[in-house]
């Protein structure tokens, strides 16, 4: 039997972490601005997601 790798999301500590980094990395100033472009960049991911769906319902119909 294989061992298999477990990959999961980064939990309490590890979510901080990550956290601290970005606001190091980044700075106070940019950190709404680059949290602004992510919250765009998933809406439209969201929007072309659901008018594929909405493509492929309409097809099966």
């Amino acid at each position: 039997m294989e061992p298999t790798l477990l990959i999961g999301l980064p939990g309490g500590p590890e979510l901080f972490i990550i956290l601290a980094i970005v606001l190091l990395l980044f700075g106070g100033k940019k950190l709404p601005g680059l949290m602004k472009g992510i919250g765009k960049g998933i809406k439209e991911f969201k929007d072309a997601k659901k008018d594929v769906s909405n493509e492929l319902e309409d097809k099966d119909q």
